[in-house]
């Protein structure tokens, strides 16, 4: 409690700017790591592109084929 009582001393508008700034970094902070964390890894893209490249594959394959 003894923490808060040293921003007694701000007016109201202060203490609102203080919070918000707060806030805003660890908004910002929550934001930037989960986009480092999950843009990290490209597993899912390498995963469609092996599928597109069988599917292409699978298609020629067909397309060669005579057809009776």
């Amino acid at each position: 409690m003894s923490t808060f009582l040293r921003f007694n001393h701000l007016a109201p508008k202060t203490k609102n700017f203080v919070v918000a700034g707060g806030l805003t970094g660890f908004v910002f902070g929550v934001y930037f790591y989960t986009m480092r964390a999950v843009g990290g890894t490209d597993e899912l893209q390498v995963a469609i592109d092996k599928f597109e490249e069988q599917k292409t594959k699978n298609e020629m394959t067909e397309s060669s084929l005579p057809r009776s």
